[in-house]
């Protein structure tokens, strides 16, 4: 996956322009809700990332941590 479907599929859910967000946007101050969090979840399980859960996403909601962790 690369930095910028992660980017994409978080700005899809907040509804907002991809360009808006940064490496150290906290996605929890940008509108990301714990329904969005677990959409997101299993958009990247169904996309091949097994490895991620919620409790690792909420634990760290800054854009740039989850690149890193996706990508």
């Amino acid at each position: 996956m690369t930095d910028e479907q992660v980017i994409g599929d978080v700005a899809t859910v907040l509804g907002v322009d991809p360009a808006e967000l940064t490496a150290q946007t906290d996605l929890l101050d940008a509108g990301l809700d714990s329904v969005r969090i677990m959409s997101l979840v299993e958009k990247w399980r169904t996309a091949g990332h097994a490895d991620i859960d919620f409790p690792t996403l909420a634990g760290e909601p800054v854009l740039g941590t989850w690149i890193e962790l996706l990508a």
